[in-house]
């Protein structure tokens, strides 16, 4: 699923509840809640949501790389990387719904 299709398929459930609300709503929605995290992931700080999952930044050290193209080597900098890790209700609605697609 993309950014724009999640924004689509939350304006058709805010058009279901509300009419007032349109696809302006569910797009401004978004961006704030993916701005936040950003922000709060910039910062350092770890998200949690419950029965969905946590974003939390993994150190990756510096290391000696290698440049595909030439072979030579490349020094690679230190960084942090945004990992997601799947809450317990989301693993088992994953699973439910795959074993529910193999037995068709």
């Amino acid at each position: 699923m993309t950014k724009s299709e999640l924004i689509a398929r939350l304006a058709e459930r805010l058009a279901e509840r509300n009419s007032q609300l349109v696809y302006k709503d569910a797009e401004l929605a978004v961006k704030t809640i993916l701005d936040a995290m950003a922000g709060s992931l910039s910062t350092g700080q770890r998200i949690e949501i419950r029965g969905f999952g946590s974003f939390d930044l993994n150190y990756r050290p510096p290391r000696v790389g290698r440049n595909p193209k030439s072979g030579s080597s490349v020094s690679v900098p230190e960084k942090f990387v945004p990992h997601f890790k799947a809450g317990k209700e989301l693993r088992e609605r994953v699973d439910l719904a795959l074993l529910a697609q193999e037995q068709v």
